[in-house]
């Protein structure tokens, strides 16, 4: 399979970049997901509480997974406050805001890429919103299959550790946000993705996790002349 890189949409704000994609040869109908309107707003509440849990399992620390949620919770419930954003989701990784969705103007796109960036938190922002009509209960219902059915293929794969990966879909392409262990292990995530029946492409937003590293004591030598000099002691 042969990466390809999604083409993004005009915008006035600095965007991330995809780090890899997946397309498929199988194109399969139109399918939306508009979930915000009814749980955006409970989201925004619960979204921090539940982020110190999940954090103990996932390769975010606790705190990080709390500044996630604090800053999503935030994006989303300005966006809720406007019109127009009904079909707008908001993930949040590491301080990277990914939006997807639809919108029915570029003005709400470039808009709602402003908020983000306005949102305390924000380090980087990736504009994955459309440009469309809003797609409809048989539509998103769809969508909401197809992530389904990643997630399980995530969660079935020994080699993924799927705790650490988002999956949102609109319109079939699947898009994987979240910090893994491994490049091979980011690669085998999307790859499982593609796989998944009903996906038209997946765009990973995916990064590793950098080694933490552990303090070291300084190297202590002993018995050595010099140290017995540093101390003040005498040769006999």
């Amino acid at each position: 399979m042969n990466p390809t890189s999604p083409q993004p949409c005009p915008s006035t704000a600095r965007r991330a970049t995809p780090i890899q994609t997946a397309p498929k040869a199988l194109i399969l109908p139109t399918l939306a997901l508009a979930i915000l309107a009814s749980s955006g707003c409970a989201a925004a509440v619960v979204g921090s509480a539940g982020a110190v849990g999940v954090a103990a399992v996932q390769e975010r620390t606790v705190g990080e997974a709390v500044d996630d949620a604090a800053t999503s919770a935030d994006i989303k419930t300005r966006l809720l406050s406007e019109r127009g954003y009904g079909e707008v989701d908001v993930e949040v990784e590491g301080g990277q805001v990914l939006l997807t969705g639809r919108v029915n103007t570029p003005e709400e796109r470039v808009r709602a890429e402003d908020v983000a960036w306005s949102v305390t938190g924000t380090q980087s922002v990736a504009n994955e919103v459309k440009i469309e009509p809003a797609g409809g209960f048989i539509a998103n219902l769809g969508d909401e299959f197809i992530t389904a059915r990643v997630r399980a293929a995530l969660v079935a794969a020994s080699d993924v550790r799927s705790v650490n990966i988002n999956v949102e879909t609109y319109d079939g392409v699947v898009y994987l946000m979240g910090l893994v262990r491994t490049s091979r292990e980011l690669e085998e995530a999307a790859e499982k993705a593609s796989l998944v029946r009903g996906v038209n492409q997946v765009v990973s937003f995916m990064r590793v996790r950098e080694a933490r590293q552990t303090p070291q004591a300084a190297p202590v030598v002993q018995g050595t002349d010099t140290d017995s000099e540093l101390l003040g002691g005498t040769d006999s």
